[in-house]
């Protein structure tokens, strides 16, 4: 099993330490752009086997992308990250390049590749994706849905006291802090409902924290997180590789799921060895459909950027 993370930086270097320790391959490959960064960090996280006990090999390349060859999952992390005061919006213009460039070195290399990416703006950058390799929908999976679902059951954790392994909660839509939408009404402590614990306002305030999260981190320590979403994309890595059918939030393409066409969306898919197999239905209430498909319209609208491109 070999799988590529693109993008040495410091989500590209957490989700490939993550996949390491977990030895969720073989062979891990490091790529960038950046002369030395990926052979850097490689050959620092091989230096930790000994202490940490893996096995997994990991190779540094800068732009070599022959080094990718024969890839079964590749994940994208390529791009400029946000700044304080940046929309994910705003990064459409450098990111759609270099990850249109990317996904068209990597197919030479690896064609029959699951792809994920986490480049932002992430919705579009799926979409992207999509339309410009024209592979198969369900090898095209964008990692947001999952990093938000992560950060809804910390916040959740938070205010019920309790670990956020034992909460089931998921974020669909897109992955901007307008556009998401936690699914409070769904959560579920082990099998309880949580708003059987929360009052009116708490709920509010989990809600909205969960949606500003990235931009509260960005905030406080001046770029984009890496802890969580580099957990994240090696979360969906490995159940892929293990064939693990797990349950995620992620930006797939809708053709008349949710009442959607033509976008790729965050939904609950499960994530197996074919890449996302199947979408299931929550059965949002009228409000959540309503805000569902105000997400979809502004997503579609970060979408038509591309065509000025």
């Amino acid at each position: 099993m070999k799988v590529t993370v693109v993008g040495a930086g410091a989500v590209g270097a957490t989700c490939a330490d993550n996949i390491a320790r977990k030895e969720l391959c073989t062979e891990l490959v490091l790529l960038d752009i950046k002369e030395g960064l990926a052979e850097g960090k490689a050959q620092d996280m091989m230096q930790t086997a000994a202490l940490l006990g893996f096995d997994t090999t990991i190779v540094g390349s800068t732009n070599d992308y022959t080094k990718t060859a024969g890839s079964d999952v590749v994940v994208i992390t390529s791009g400029i990250p946000r700044k304080p005061g940046m929309t994910r919006e705003e990064l459409i213009g450098t990111n759609a390049g270099i990850v249109k460039g990317v996904c068209e070195n990597i197919l030479k290399y690896s064609p029959n590749t699951i792809i994920i990416v986490i480049s932002n703006p992430m919705d579009t950058m799926t979409y992207l994706a999509l339309t410009s390799t024209g592979l198969p929908k369900n090898r095209i999976i964008g990692m947001g849905g999952t990093l938000d679902s992560s950060r809804f059951k910390y916040q959740l954790s938070q205010h019920l006291g309790c670990s956020p392994s034992d909460l089931n909660a998921v974020v669909v839509g897109g992955h901007g802090d307008t556009t998401m939408i936690p699914l409070i009404r769904h959560a579920t402590w082990n099998s309880a409902p949580v708003t059987n614990f929360l009052s009116a306002d708490q709920q509010n305030q989990i809600v909205n924290d969960t949606m500003v999260g990235g931009a509260t981190l960005t905030k406080l320590i001046g770029t984009s997180a890496w802890y969580a979403p580099g957990a994240a994309g090696a979360a969906l890595v490995e159940s892929i590789v293990r064939d693990q059918k797990k349950l995620f939030t992620c930006c797939v393409s809708l053709e008349g799921e949710y009442g959607q066409n033509d976008i790729c969306l965050g939904v609950p898919v499960t994530i197996g060895k074919n890449g996302w197999e199947k979408v299931l239905d929550f059965k949002l209430n009228a409000d959540e459909q309503a805000a569902f498909n105000k997400s979809a319209d502004a997503v579609r609208s970060m979408n038509e950027v591309l065509k000025t491109l």
